[in-house]
C-alpha cells in the first residue's frame, strides 16, 4: 500500500486534526496482504459455486468456445458488433504470424429500430452487412460463405457457441418479439431473407473477444479482462470443472473438448458483502445507483463509479471543514459530477512533482468550477490524496480477480498472458503498477514476474471474428472426429 497521509512529507504540514481525519479515512480503504488473501479466497469459492450451478450472482457462463488462437491462423472473417448507438461491421483478415488487418464501417441505429419490431432491427443489421460487402466490391455470387462473429452486448443465456436466448434488452433497446428468442437465429434468418452468403457461427461476449484478440497477438492467453467503464473477465477453464453442464451437453461436446472459455461476470462478486471493504462513501453510491445491492465489485473498481466515490469523499471533507474552506461547486454537488477522467487528469498533472499544486488547481478550476481563491495548496494535496486513495484500492481489488483466476486454474508460478482492455488500464496513470504490487502480495514476486499483461486490440471486432474462426475449427474438428472409424 502507499504510505499513509501522516507519513506523506507534503501533507505533513496540514493541521493535526486534518491529518488525523485523513488517516482515519484511509484506513477504510486499506487492503493489506492478509485482507487481499481473504478476498481472493472468497473469489475462488464463488467461482466454484458459479461453475457448479446456474443462478449464482457470479454467473460463470459457459461460452462453448473450446480453444484459443495461437497467432498462426489465417483467413477472412466478418464481425458484427451491436452495443448502443452504433452498429459496426468489420472485415478481419488474419495474416498469420500474429498479424491482422481490419476494415470497418459504422451504421447508426435509430430510436425507431431500437423500439420497433425485432424483425426490422435484424433486417437492418443484415442490410448493413450487405452494404459493407457491396462497398468492398465483392462479387457475392461467386464468393464462398463468409463466417461471422456476433458481439451482442445484452444479457443472453448461451447454450451453444452459435445460440443464445435474449433475456432482456438494456441500453434503451426494447425491440418487440426478441426477448426469449435466439438472437443468432434472428440474425441468420435476416441474412437468409437477403440471400447473403454469410453465416453467423459465433456469439461472443466482449470479454471473450478480449481474450481471443490477445491470444492471437501473443500466441496464448489465459485471461481476458475488462477494466474500464465496467469490469468483467473471461478465462480458459477445464471442462471437468464446469459441474453444471448437463450430461446431454457433455455428450454433445465430445471427449475431445477438454477446455472451455468461461465468462465470469465478476462485476457481481460479493453482492452479499461478505468481504469487500464497504465504506460510507460506497454505501452512498450504491443506495443512489440504478441497481442497489447488485454489481458490488464493479462499483468498487470500474471507471463508471470511481469518480463518484471520490466525489462523495471530497464532499464529506468539505462538509466537515477539512477542504476548500467549506466551499463547493455546482459540479461537485451534482450526482456523478466528478467524472473518473477528472481523477485521471489530476493524477497525470502530478506526474511532474515540481508543479503538481499548480496543475491540480488548474484541473479543479477548469473542470470542477472552483474559483482560484477557493483552492489552496493544501486543498490540492488533499484532492490528490483522495484520488490516489480511491484509485489504489480499485487497482488492488482488480489484482484479486487476476490472482483468483490464477489459483482456480492452478497457474500460480507459471508463465501466463493476461489480455486487458478498458479505460482504467489504458489511461489511468499507475493503474497497472498498483495492480502488480498487489499481485506480488498475493502470489509472490517470482510468480508476478511471470505474468504478462498486455492490451488486446479491438476485442469486440477482432475478437468476434476470431470467435467465428474458432467455431469453424471446432466444427471441422468435430466432423473429423465423426469421420474416424
Amino acid at each position: 500500500m502507499e504510505k499513509s497521509p501522516t507519513a506523506d512529507p507534503v501533507l505533513h504540514d496540514l493541521p493535526e486534526a486534518t491529518l488525523k481525519e485523513l488517516d482515519r479515512i484511509e484506513k477504510m480503504f486499506e487492503l493489506d496482504a492478509a485482507y487481499l488473501r481473504r478476498i481472493v479466497d472468497q473469489f475462488v469459492a464463488d467461482f466454484r459455486k458459479g461453475l457448479s450451478k446456474y443462478g449464482e450472482p457470479m454467473a460463470m457462463i459457459p461460452t462453448y468456445v473450446s480453444g484459443v488462437p495461437d497467432g498462426s491462423e489465417t483467413g477472412t472473417f466478418l464481425a458484427l458488433d451491436l452495443g448502443g448507438t452504433n452498429l459496426r461491421v468489420c472485415e478481419v483478415t488474419l495474416q498469420g504470424n500474429h498479424k491482422f488487418s481490419l476494415r470497418q464501417q459504422k451504421y447508426k441505429v435509430s430510436t425507431e429500430l431500437k423500439t420497433g419490431e425485432a424483425k426490422a432491427l435484424f433486417d437492418y443489421m443484415a442490410d448493413s452487412v450487405d452494404h459493407f460487402l457491396t462497398d468492398r466490391a465483392v462479387d457475392a455470387e461467386n464468393e464462398e460463405t463468409l463466417h461471422l462473429g456476433f458481439t451482442f452486448s445484452f444479457p443472453v443465456e448461451q447454450s451453444a457457441l452459435d445460440k443464445g436466448l435474449l433475456l432482456t434488452w438494456t441500453k434503451g433497446f426494447s425491440a418487440k418479439n426478441a426477448v426469449g428468442n435466439d438472437v443468432v437465429g434472428l440474425l441468420q434468418d435476416a441474412f437468409d431473407r437477403k440471400h447473403l452468403h454469410v453465416k453467423c457461427t459465433a456469439l461472443v461476449n466482449d470479454t471473450v473477444g478480449t481474450l481471443m484478440s490477445r491470444a492471437y497477438l501473443s500466441g496464448s492467453c489465459l485471461l481476458g479482462a475488462i477494466f474500464g467503464t465496467g469490469t468483467n473477465g473471461a478465462y480458459v477453464e477445464d471442462v471437468n470443472e464446469i459441474k453444471k453442464l448437463s450430461p446431454e451437453i457433455r455428450k454433445e461436446l465430445g471427449d475431445h473438448v477438454t477446455k472451455m472459455i468461461i465468462n465470469g461476470e465478476w462485476g457481481a462478486f460479493d453482492n452479499a458483502r461478505k468481504v469487500l471493504p464497504v465504506t460510507m462513501f460506497d454505501n452512498k453510491l450504491d443506495r443512489e445507483s440504478i441497481n442497489p445491492r447488485f454489481q458490488l465489485f464493479e462499483k468498487f473498481i470500474s471507471g463508471m463509479y470511481q469518480g463518484e466515490i471520490c466525489r462523495n469523499l471530497l464532499l464529506y471533507l468539505v462538509d466537515n471543514g477539512y477542504l476548500f474552506n467549506g466551499y463547493s461547486t455546482a459540479q461537485l454537488n451534482s450526482h456523478y459530477g466528478l467524472d473518473t477522467s477528472v481523477m485521471d487528469a489530476i493524477h497525470a498533472a502530478n506526474m511532474n512533482s515540481s508543479s503538481q499544486s499548480i496543475q491540480t488547481r488548474k484541473v479543479l478550476i477548469e473542470q470542477m468550477g472552483f474559483q482560484p481563491n477557493q483552492v489552496s495548496d493544501e486543498d490540492t494535496e488533499i484532492v490528490l490524496w483522495a484520488c490516489r486513495t480511491v484509485a489504489t484500492r480499485a487497482a488492488r481489488l482488480s489484482a484479486c480477480a487476476v490472482a483468483a483466476v490464477m489459483e482456480q486454474t492452478k497457474n500460480v508460478g507459471n508463465a501466463l498472458d493476461v489480455g486487458v482492455d478498458g479505460s482504467m488500464v489504458q489511461f489511468y496513470p499507475g493503474f497497472e503498477d498498483r495492480l502488480r504490487a498487489a499481485l506480488r502480495d498475493l502470489v509472490g514476486g517470482d510468480a508476478e514476474k511471470k505474468v504478462t499483461i498486455g492490451m488486446a486490440k479491438d476485442g469486440s471486432g477482432v475478437g468476434a471474428a476470431l470467435g467465428a474462426l474458432m467455431a469453424k475449427k471446432q466444427a471441422d474438428g468435430k466432423a473429423q472426429a465423426v469421420a474416424q472409424p
